[in-house]
């Protein structure tokens, strides 16, 4: 009999290491995200828009619809857009755009499905004429 309950403390060893590895992972990757914060890997899409000067505020309304339609693809893991803040001017601070719209995805193959999707494209198409310039920067983060 103590040889039954020996094998089975055994048994119950072996699987608490993995189980207490698993849940300790969890955890710190369900805190980096509740700090806002994603884990190693995500893909960041940042997009900055530059808006013809010669729209109406009808038209400048009419093109936040964009990102509406943008946030409705699958495979976002986040999703945000705004205007540029009034931070200090220096030298190495760009706040010519008009609007920034950061997504970030889980993989390569997310972005990738995000980039070709129809209602992306559709989007794009439609919204395309409110913008003189776009300027896309990726990023896959290390930590």
């Amino acid at each position: 009999m103590q040889r039954n309950q020996f094998i089975k403390s055994l048994a119950l060893a072996s699987l608490a290491a993995p189980l207490a590895s698993a849940c300790t992972s969890q955890n710190e990757t369900s805190k980096h995200e509740s700090e806002g914060l994603h884990p190693a890997g995500t893909i960041v899409h940042a997009v900055y828009f530059w808006l013809k000067e010669d729209l109406t505020d009808d038209d400048k309304k009419d093109f936040l619809n964009f990102f509406e339609a943008l946030r409705k693809v699958p495979g976002i893991r986040s999703f945000q857009y705004g205007k540029p803040a009034s931070t200090t001017p220096r030298p190495v601070v760009d706040n010519s755009f008009s609007y920034n719209l950061v997504v970030t995805f889980k993989s390569m193959d997310d972005i990738n499905t995000y980039e070709k999707h129809p209602d992306h494209l559709a989007a794009a198409d439609k919204y395309s004429k409110y913008w003189s310039k776009v300027l896309v920067m990726d990023t896959v983060l290390e930590a």
